[in-house]
């Protein structure tokens, strides 16, 4: 019998009342791996209670007490590192090395928020007039939500979980539907830590349950990742519900290649950053802007490298690329390749063409190249999600910024290049959050901020680092006149 995905509220597993039940499937094999309840409103209503007698005794324990919790937290993630990679390829279909730097890169945060200590320290100014002195102090905010994507169920997450709660707060995950079962894992593995019960919380569910939480009195911020008309449209309902928010969108990532470019390096890293984790990442390189001659060795290097991958499950140690997340998503790159030889777009390597024989029912789409001669075309404008990349030219670096800038996305972005003048005026031109200098996948590390521009982002504070910890918590300033 299949196993029920539950959600976890209170410090214990709690089986939905919901009759309404999605069906979970394995990506590589298609075959069901779990089913999962969509919590009802009145379930919502009981975590939000929860998360808010947690509070009350959570923000009250010394900060240098959480910090022994988050310690003993990232133990457990450490201790637990095989069986949490696993998971995330049999929930997401990703390969087990690519699933390894997923849990390494959300470990990496806890880490961060670790430090709590010293960094939600205020500041104070004595005698800042005749026997006044002034200070500011950080508290936390109450009960806080997220809402995380399917293409990295534990990474995303533990950029605001741990952030979160060190910083004296309860939160309440929401997950991608479409990848459930890591978050009851990181959500049984705090409960071990010696937090309060109901400190850290998971409840399953589609966007009801996401409307719920916005709309409740007692969640006072929401944090997203997702796609940008999504993360608008939260940024929206959640700020009209007085809610504090941080939105992460959507992307269309440039990677730029100059003529004077380390070609070999760069069409690995370009391929990494492409085809890595099937193209599911909001850091996935899309439009590759080739700079004058470069074009003609470019176009046959990478048609090489992704001819040379390997498609498979991800359990495989052979597979050095996964499926996408299900046929919904298979179908829309499919979708994609067909407007791009409509349009005119010239198909360089067709990924429809690569099957894996003993596995017929996966989601399996292969990397896919196109050669795009209009930059107006849904192929270098859309976020498609999926392992395809489109290579366009252009006379100049002056011209490649001007087309990485033409785009509502601004992600991230990145240069290949052995000039330090031509990254310079990269880096101080280009128009977005992060940027790569001869690095396919710009991510920042834990101690820094992660997010985008323009339409890729939708708040003030983003997540990860010092903002991360801003966003969590709120300045209280304190006057005082002693005679």
């Amino acid at each position: 019998m299949t196993e029920r995905c539950e959600n976890f509220v209170n410090g214990k597993r709690v089986v939905s009342s919901s009759t309404d039940i999605l069906d979970i499937t394995n990506p590589a094999t298609g075959e069901l791996i779990s089913t999962l309840p969509l919590t009802v409103p009145g379930e919502v209503d009981q975590c939000v209670e929860s998360a808010q007698q947690a509070f009350g005794q959570w923000s009250r324990t010394p900060v240098s007490d959480r910090a022994q919790v988050l310690f003993r937290y990232k133990q457990k993630l450490e201790s637990s590192f095989d069986e949490l990679s696993e998971l995330v390829v049999r929930d997401n279909g990703k390969t087990l090395a690519e699933s390894r730097g997923e849990v390494r890169r959300g470990i990496e945060v806890v880490d961060y928020a670790c430090g709590i200590t010293a960094h939600i320290m205020g500041s104070f100014t004595e005698n800042l007039a005749q026997g006044i002195d002034c200070h500011v102090v950080r508290q936390p905010l109450g009960v806080v939500a997220g809402f995380t994507p399917f293409n990295f169920p534990i990474m995303v997450p533990l950029w605001t979980i741990p952030i979160a709660i060190a910083c004296g707060n309860s939160y309440i995950l929401k997950p991608s539907e479409r990848a459930p079962l890591a978050a009851l894992r990181l959500a049984e593995l705090f409960h071990e830590c010696g937090a309060p019960d109901g400190t850290f919380n998971v409840i399953h569910g589609t966007r009801s349950v996401a409307d719920c939480l916005m709309k409740h009195p007692g969640v006072m911020a929401i944090s997203l990742v997702g796609s940008s008309p999504v993360a608008k449209q939260v940024y929206i309902n959640a700020t009209a519900e007085s809610k504090r928010v941080q939105a992460l969108g959507g992307a269309k990532n440039a990677l730029i290649v100059m003529p004077d470019a380390d070609l070999d390096f760069a069409v690995d890293s370009i391929g990494a950053s492409g085809f890595g984790c099937a193209g599911q990442r909001c850091l996935a390189g899309s439009n590759v802007i080739a700079v004058g001659k470069v074009a003609g060795r470019l176009k046959e290097q990478l048609h090489a490298h992704a001819s040379a991958l390997t498609i498979g499950s991800g359990l495989d140690p052979m597979t050095t690329m996964g499926p996408v997340i299900s046929a919904q998503s298979r179908d829309r790159v499919v979708s994609y390749i067909e407007a791009g030889e409509h349009q005119g777009a010239n198909l360089l390597r067709d990924g429809r063409q690569d099957k894996v024989a003993d596995l017929p029912d996966g989601f399996f789409i292969g990397p896919t190249l196109f050669e795009v001669p209009d930059p107006s075309l849904s192929l270098a404008c859309d976020e498609i999600f999926g392992p395809l990349l489109s290579i366009l030219s252009v006379p100049d670096l002056d011209h490649a910024i001007e087309l990485v800038n033409a785009s509502s996305f601004g992600n991230s972005a990145s240069i290949y290049t052995t000039s330090g003048s031509s990254a310079r005026q990269f880096q101080r031109e280009v128009q977005a959050g992060m940027l790569g200098v001869n690095l396919g996948v710009p991510a920042p590390t834990a101690s820094f901020p992660f997010g985008g521009w323009k339409g890729s982002f939708f708040g003030d504070l983003r997540a990860q680092g010092k903002e991360g910890i801003e966003f969590y918590t709120r300045p209280k300033v304190i006057t005082a006149r002693w005679g």
